[in-house]
């Protein structure tokens, strides 16, 4: 049988491994992450997937989930961005939820230390909503409309391009809230 590298059962550090070979690969081919969430998709149930952590309340609300990890140097570099995002547009029906996916609590928890962020944060300790999204390397933010479905997709970091790029998906997403 033929497997992607994110199709097999892997330990986390090999697992984030192939997340990274698999970013650098879809990078040069965009249809390479295909195997994950597709535009249009739904949001899944982050209450049954046992994330560590509250979650807010999602109905009617942009939703944006930012896959990470406290080893990712671009990871480090985008949270004073989505906190910035966070305290923008929080008020207007954005909700963001960074997902670590750290291997043990403690990383995860000196990274949110040295990187203090108001937006919500959980770990998804056992890979359970990972290995549904299957984000191609870290950092990846998935962007859902109103309706929780997929709108958009962005592997990696870059800075000012990416903001803006993040702007300009949440303000569009946002003409749908219902005040």
């Amino acid at each position: 049988m033929n497997m992607s590298p994110l199709e097999l059962s892997l330990p986390r550090r090999r697992f984030l491994q192939a997340s990274a070979a698999w970013l650098s690969l879809s990078l040069a081919t965009p249809w390479a992450w295909a195997a994950g969430l597709q535009p249009g998709d739904t949001l899944p149930d982050l209450k049954s997937l046992q994330l560590e952590g509250a979650l807010p309340d999602l109905s009617g609300k942009v939703v944006h989930l930012d896959f990470w990890a406290s080893w990712c140097v671009p990871c480090r570099q985008s949270f004073p961005v989505l906190e910035a995002l966070h305290k923008t547009y929080g008020s207007k029906g954005y909700v963001l939820i960074g997902v670590s996916m750290d291997e043990r609590q403690p990383d995860m928890d000196r990274f949110l230390k040295k990187n203090p962020v108001s937006f919500t944060t959980v770990r998804d300790a056992q890979e359970k909503l990972a290995s549904k999204v299957r984000p191609p390397g870290m950092p990846t933010s998935y962007f859902f409309g109103t309706d929780g479905r997929l709108d958009s997709v962005h592997p990696k970091y870059e800075g000012d391009a990416t903001r803006k790029k993040y702007v300009e998906i949440i303000e569009r997403l946002l003409k749908s809230v219902k005040a």
